[in-house]
């Protein structure tokens, strides 16, 4: 079975279901194997989702203040972004753009 990226357990959705099945470990009522597994289904069920599924584009213009490559994953902080939407744009006073391949290394 493939590995995913487990970038997306850091995310709003992934904490909560994190504190979720940690509670229930806890309570007795699920096993950290059944935990496990929960987390690595998300991790591929997002990653499928966000390749398949979403289909928005958007331009990024701002101030690269750092950029990093390390371990096939990039990094950059952009300070005062500025999103271009179809219909919208949105601004920021800084972001965290992490970057990792498609494919895992070894895939």
């Amino acid at each position: 079975m493939p590995s995913y990226y487990e970038l997306y357990r850091t995310s709003t959705l992934g904490t909560a279901l994190t504190d979720s099945l940690d509670e229930l470990i806890q309570a007795g009522h699920i096993t950290p194997q059944l935990a496990i597994q929960v987390l690595e289904q998300y991790d591929k069920s997002i990653a499928e989702a966000l390749s398949n599924k979403v289909k928005a584009k958007a331009a990024i213009k701002g101030d690269l203040r750092t950029y990093r490559f390390c371990d096939d994953v990039w990094t950059f902080i952009i300070k005062n972004p500025k999103f271009k939407f179809d219909h919208e744009t949105a601004t920021a006073d800084k972001i965290k753009i992490v970057a990792c391949n498609a494919r895992r290394p070894g895939e």
